[in-house]
């Protein structure tokens, strides 16, 4: 037992750190690079507006265009990684604002209803259930060859639980088929194990795959 508690530990801190890391990237990215980049691009604009030679011109307005679209795709980047309402709003403002970014990515359309009250969750959980969501999501992007999926958010006194349908052409469990996502499964499984929840994970082949994750939820102190 005492082997195992360490174990949950040290994967628990390795987490943690890399979290942090990532937290530290996405601002970096958004309001270190993301603001060189934006003053590069109002700097184009000027001398833009100032060239006389049409040519020239021209070629400056789509340096701007590009320098635009690299500044979009990083500020979609840095949301991908650490979303700013995963820390000010909460885990449920998270989730939609990241399905966003995957729908107009994948053109998966993705249907979320919660029921029950939103209640409190530690950032640490919050973290680690966004993770897991995420990891699902793009497993089904990669794998599932489907169009739709269902989210579900269920809210009660004690525990939260999420159901994840995709609908999509499912998988072996024993990796038969050979497009077993198993190292992002087997991830989530134990991201939820260390915040004391579960992740339950059944497919069958052409029905889809479901995940179900439930995690305990503590009073705020």
């Amino acid at each position: 037992m005492d082997s195992l508690n360490s174990k949950q530990h040290i994967s628990s801190y390795i987490i943690h750190s890399q979290e942090e890391e990532i937290k530290r990237i996405a601002l970096e990215l958004h309001e270190g690079v993301g603001q060189n980049l934006y003053s590069i691009f109002t700097g184009l604009q000027f001398i833009e507006s100032g060239a006389k030679e049409l040519p020239m011109k021209n070629y400056v307005r789509e340096m701007s265009q590009l320098i635009e679209k690299t500044i979009q795709e990083i500020r979609l980047l840095s949301v991908e990684l650490h979303p700013p309402t995963l820390t000010t709003l909460g885990l449920l403002p998270a989730i939609k604002s990241y399905i966003k970014l995957y729908t107009s990515t994948f053109g998966i359309l993705v249907d979320l209803d919660s029921i029950g009250e939103e209640k409190w969750i530690s950032e640490k959980n919050r973290i680690t259930v966004f993770r897991v969501c995420q990891e699902a999501l793009a497993n089904i992007a990669k794998y599932a060859d489907t169009s739709n999926v269902n989210i579900n958010f269920f809210w009660s006194e004690k525990d939260l639980k999420i159901t994840i349908d995709d609908f999509g052409k499912g998988f072996h469990p024993d990796g038969q088929d050979n497009i077993n996502p198993s190292y992002g499964l087997a991830a989530m499984k134990e991201r939820m194990l260390l915040t004391g929840g579960q992740c339950h994970i059944s497919s069958k082949i052409g029905e889809g795959t479901s995940i179900v994750l439930s995690l305990p939820l503590v009073s705020r102190e």
